[in-house]
């Protein structure tokens, strides 16, 4: 069975509800022009979000979705910002690959250090961690742009790099300066403009990919 008849099985698991939503976004998105890999993102963050218009403001660096794929496929773990992103991702990992999904909040401090975030805090500690790991952890970020900015201090600094951010935090403080740096980066990436974003849409993302992995690999029993 070639990949796309594995995709096809995979999907024949899918809830009836989610299977109909999939064909009705498609059918409303009309012809985005994106690879396979990048429409199926597109899809489950419109899926998740209900919002049709965020198409625009979904970028990818070359290469990032399927760096991604071949990362979580090898066994990297999945580093989010927030028990929230966790959640919204451990059901599908669990039910494609078997990945380990952490929270910087793992290693964040019961309180926030002075001039920085709990969740900045944590990711100095799990990147110091994490980082060691081959293939490297796939980090979502949909909530702590202050966690973002340092996973790229540190990897500036010359620690190993992520296999794949995706980056998207929400809100109106530092979330534009993020990204912004987060694009300049030269990180393999997967990243929403503007102040849209949050753990649901993270997760949908790494959830899409999580998918595509799982229907190139072995299917998993019923």
């Amino acid at each position: 069975m070639d990949r796309h008849g594995l995709m096809m099985a995979w999907m024949a698991q899918d809830h009836p509800i989610f299977t109909e939503s999939i064909r009705r976004i498609q059918a409303a998105l009309g012809d985005t022009g994106l690879p396979p890999l990048q429409q199926q993102v597109l899809e489950r963050l419109v899926h998740s979000s209900g919002d049709l218009s965020l198409g625009p403001l979904l970028q990818f660096s070359e290469g990032a979705c399927e760096h991604g794929v071949e990362a979580l496929r090898q066994g990297a773990p999945i580093l989010t910002d927030t028990a929230m992103a966790a959640a919204a991702v451990a059901p599908m990992a669990q039910r494609t690959l078997g990945s380990a999904v952490h929270t910087v909040l793992e290693w964040a401090p019961e309180l926030a250090p002075q001039g920085s975030t709990r969740t900045a805090a944590g990711m100095e500690q799990a990147w110091m961690t994490l980082a060691v790991a081959s293939p490297a952890p796939v980090v979502l970020i949909g909530s702590a742009p202050t966690a973002l900015e340092v996973l790229l201090q540190r990897v500036a600094a010359g620690a190993p790099a992520p296999s794949l951010v995706i980056g998207m935090p929400v809100g109106f403080v530092g979330v534009a300066e993020s990204k912004r740096h987060l694009a300049a980066s030269g990180l393999a990436q997967i990243r929403l403009e503007g102040s849209r974003g949050g753990a649901g849409l993270v997760a949908a993302a790494v959830n899409a990919l999580l998918r595509a992995a799982a229907a190139s690999a072995p299917l998993p029993s019923s």
